[in-house]
């Protein structure tokens, strides 16, 4: 999780890059953020995006303050009552936690120091993480293991380790973590070629890196993710900061 703060009496908006994660971005000022995905809906104060929201932008003005919390999908089945139907779209906190959403809202909004809210908000978690059942340990391994592999997996080896058939893993994979073994490899490729291309590397070495079969492919993928160029990715400000944010340990 990361804090982040806009201290601005101008609008702002920023773009969000999917990333294969379930987030929730939990507003903490006094005038509501609102974000606006590709089909249009526009969700107001603190929401949960699914994996892969498409083009999802941010917007607020003024005192803003936002806590962001990424959810490795597993966990996510775990946290959120409707989890498995949140690929793809951005809903609003309290569509999914209730009147919890609002209460957490509070006890984060009176915390005296970012560090207060963090605690705060692992206790919460930590609390709905024990009372909900996860899913299947095999879902759990392929999805670790396309992780590992940086999306670059046959599910149908995955498959074989785990023991299950091609279409029992595409059928519990998707029942219990809303998306595809295969768009979740996609997902995860393409996650390592956009801190590669906002590294500075050119869209030919990434795409080689990154396991793709040429530089086209890698630009139909890109498109697809966040309707961007490769270009136009690598000047993202939401990955300018990542590193700052979610420093790899």
């Amino acid at each position: 999780m990361v804090g982040f703060g806009h201290r601005s009496p101008a609008p702002a908006e920023i773009a969000m890059v999917t990333h294969p994660s379930v987030t929730l971005l939990i507003d903490l000022s006094e005038d509501d953020q609102i974000a606006s995905d590709a089909q249009g809906r526009r969700v107001r104060g603190s929401v949960v995006a699914g994996l892969v929201p498409g083009d999802l932008r941010v917007a607020g003005q003024g005192v803003h303050d936002c806590l962001q919390i990424r959810l490795d999908p597993v966990a996510a089945t775990a946290l959120l009552d409707a989890s498995a139907e949140l690929s793809g779209a951005v809903v609003s906190l309290e569509e999914v936690w209730g009147r919890d959403a609002g209460r957490v809202e509070d006890r984060l909004r009176d915390a005296a120091s970012w560090h207060e809210r963090f605690e705060i908000a692992v206790d919460v978690l930590g609390r709905r993480l024990g009372a909900r059942p996860s899913v299947d340990p095999e879902v759990a391994y392929v999805w670790e293991q396309t992780l590992a592999g940086r999306g670059r997996v046959r599910v149908d080896d995955l498959a074989a380790e785990v023991g299950w058939g091609r279409k029992r893993l595409w059928s519990r994979f998707r029942a219990q973590l809303g998306i595809t073994p295969k768009r979740a490899a996609r997902l995860v490729r393409f996650d390592r070629a956009a801190h590669l291309l906002a590294s500075g590397r050119s869209a030919g070495s990434v795409a080689i890196a990154s396991g793709y079969a040429d530089q086209s492919h890698l630009h139909r993928e890109v498109k697809t993710f966040t309707g961007l160029t490769p270009t136009a990715l690598a000047a993202a400000p939401w990955l300018a900061i990542d590193d700052v944010a979610w420093p790899t340990p």
